[in-house]
């Protein structure tokens, strides 16, 4: 039997915001365990939470991006649940009247064409603290810092059909957060967090298969692999005539298994009701317009601007535009060099796969835009070949300067002097006649061998250009 896969995503943003969402306490990364826990994270007695204006309007600013709803009138509610990481026995969230309402994301696929995903809501939360294990021999540490900072959790329709889907949707999601500077999306840090429903069903059946929940899940590799190996294993039940349970489960990277956590909650299980201590939050058109007029070029927008502004390719354009960082280091190449094809070549080949291999962001690269813009400069003006080039780019990798100090220290100057080319392109010609004959009785690819020795001769120097104009004028006589 063909098997159909559906899959949606709960996505856990932590929204940049220097506060938590209901009280003043600060959101800084990396502080002493239980130092940035006040009595209002605590909830504790006489303590009221205050809603941060600021998440509220990251939030619209994020339900504005995805074409969503916003809603006009949205309530907080109490989530109830016990753990030791939550201080209150309760989480502060939204269940029926969301922020942020219905909206879409559109993502490329594979083979060139675009999926529109719903997004079903995106609700503001609170985090809960977090338990360590790690250090504590037979005992649990808890760290209460997390806890009360703002997120805003998306929940996509169930419309996504393969783990590659899945990622392309997540890829895009952090994106538009990024551009919108609403949260730095830094996976290894918590600050975006994945959990992917995941079901199957018979080929072109329309009722969907019973779901089980991957928790947690903290890289784009890890989310593919996860849905994947999941995908397999309820395949494998199913066909062995077993059944799916509704469950929660977790991903093991190490092993590349999930395993069973506990039985899938429903919302009647968590006993929500209206948040007492907070009133509904109404908001107006003059303050989503407000918003809105802060809203930046979006990727979408972005790739469009440097296909036509640029004449970049589709593929091109999705690429640099994809993240905010690369987009800006690549116009600014482009503005210092003048050449927007050179640059997007060099950016999105030799660059990045320095950064690839050093495993260093764009914001951290070893050359800056400008420097890389010197060097594309020296490609025009022919003072050095696309090839040299890549010699001084490695040299420039390695500190030792700039473009113009690396060619004049190793003397790559390009030979452009009609004169001395043509010398060498007579020393070939002589020392090859059996080559030569070969060219006039119609083999014209030996033009190729001549230009190759020429450049050799030459310590690669020569002007391949003129060489091979040179070359093809001599033995044509």
């Amino acid at each position: 039997m063909e098997w159909e896969t559906v899959i949606g995503l709960e996505v856990h943003v932590q929204l940049s915001t220097a506060s938590k969402l209901f009280s003043g306490t600060s959101t800084e990364f990396g502080a002493a365990p239980n130092t940035q826990a006040s009595i209002y994270d605590l909830a504790m007695p006489g303590t009221l939470p205050v809603l941060n204006k600021e998440a509220l309007k990251m939030a619209v600013k994020f339900g504005l991006a995805i074409d969503a709803e916003i809603g006009r009138m949205s309530i907080f509610d109490r989530k109830n649940y016990f753990y030791p990481d939550l201080p209150k026995g309760y989480q502060t969230s939204q269940l029926d009247h969301p922020t942020v309402g219905k909206g879409k994301l559109v993502i490329d696929m594979e083979d060139g064409t675009q999926k529109t995903i719903g997004v079903t809501r995106a609700h503001m939360e609170e985090d809960a603290g977090k338990s360590l294990h790690e250090d504590f021999h037979g005992k649990s540490g808890i760290d209460l810092n997390r806890a009360g900072t703002p997120l805003l959790e998306i929940v996509s329709e169930p419309d996504l059909r393969s783990a590659k889907e899945a990622v392309a949707y997540l890829k895009k999601l952090h994106s538009i957060i990024l551009y919108l500077g609403i949260s730095d999306g830094d996976m290894s840090q918590g600050s975006m967090r994945c959990d992917a429903n995941v079901s199957i069903r018979p080929k072109g059946a329309t009722e969907y298969g019973t779901r089980t929940e991957l928790k947690n899940i903290n890289s784009f590799r890890f989310v593919e692999k996860a849905i994947n190996i999941e995908v397999e294993r309820q395949i494998d039940i199913i066909e062995d005539g077993g059944r799916i349970i509704q469950e929660t489960r977790l991903y093991d990277s190490d092993r590349n298994e999930t395993r069973s956590m506990r039985s899938k909650e429903v919302a009647n299980d968590y006993r929500y009701f209206p948040e007492p201590d907070l009133l509904p939050v109404v908001i107006d058109d003059a303050f989503i317009e407000a918003v809105r007029q802060t809203l930046p070029e979006l990727p979408d927008v972005k790739k469009a601007r440097f296909q036509e502004q640029y004449g970049l390719s589709e593929y091109d354009a999705m690429v640099l535009s994809s993240d905010l960082a690369t987009a800006d280091y690549f116009e600014a190449v482009t503005e210092a060099s003048g050449d927007a094809k050179l640059s997007a070549n060099w950016v999105m080949g030799d660059l990045q796969a320095v950064l690839n291999t050093s495993e260093l962001p764009i914001a951290n690269s070893p050359v800056s835009a400008r420097a890389l813009a010197g060097l594309i400069t020296r490609i025009k003006d022919d003072t050095i070949s696309s090839k040299i080039a890549k010699t001084v780019f490695e040299a420039m990798v390695a500190g030792e300067g700039d473009a113009d100090s690396i060619i004049e220290s190793k003397g790559l100057k390009q030979v452009t002097d009609t004169g001395a080319i043509e010398k060498l392109v007579d020393d070939v010609i002589a020392g090859n006649p059996a080559q030569v004959q070969q060219f006039k009785e119609g083999k014209e690819q030996v033009i190729g061998f001549f230009v190759g020795q020429v450049m050799k001769a030459s310590q690669g120097k020569a002007n391949p250009g003129q060489v091979n104009r040179m070359l093809k004028e001599k033995l044509a006589k």
